[in-house]
């Protein structure tokens, strides 16, 4: 997967290293792995999606990996102020948290609180309500049967070279650069 923007566009939020480190050394590493395990595995013609709820061991935590990364590079942006959804999501935001300042706050607990690696996830129900979750490891929403949205990737790779053991500083900086267009396509 090439991110769709250039590998400068997130800075300051995200680094050019730390983003050379994460897309370009971490998420191939996952790529080239399932790609080995998926010989005689019956999964071979299967989508990211029906591998991780289909799989488990090391095929379902490669397959996870690729499937979290390619949501989370695929929703950033340059980053803007005061950035905010529009639309649609905006108003399940509202409805479903009350405000996006709350939205905001349980999300970034969320993601600060969850012990060891992993992701925060907003996620769309069969209904549409909004969930937030927290997925631990290669875990994914699709796994429970929701329609994954929005995710922060809170493993150490993904911002240590930038925030070292500052988490919370790096949640509250990613709102910044998240693409709400894509979001909200994505709802």
């Amino acid at each position: 997967m090439a991110l769709p923007y250039a590998s400068e566009a997130l800075e300051p939020v995200i680094s050019r290293e730390t983003l050379g480190f994460h897309h370009g050394k971490h998420l191939a590493a996952y790529v080239n792995n399932l790609n080995g395990l998926l010989e005689g595995s019956g999964l071979e013609n299967a989508t990211l999606e029906e591998i991780v709820c289909k799989a488990q061991g090391g095929i379902l935590n490669n397959a996870g990996q690729i499937l979290n990364h390619e949501l989370y590079f695929g929703q950033f942006g340059a980053p803007k102020a005061d950035n905010q959804p529009v639309g649609l999501l905006a108003e399940a935001i509202v409805r479903d948290f009350g405000s996006f300042e709350a939205f905001k706050e349980e999300f970034q607990k969320k993601g600060a609180t969850l012990f060891g690696s992993g992701w925060v996830w907003l996620s769309a129900d069969k209904d549409g309500k909004l969930v937030i979750t927290q997925e631990a490891n290669a875990a994914n929403p699709v796994q429970k049967g929701l329609k994954p949205l929005l995710t922060f990737d809170v493993w150490e790779h993904a911002y240590y070279l930038d925030y070292q053991n500052r988490r919370p500083d790096h949640l509250a900086a990613l709102w910044q650069i998240v693409d709400w267009k894509v979001v909200g396509e994505r709802f």
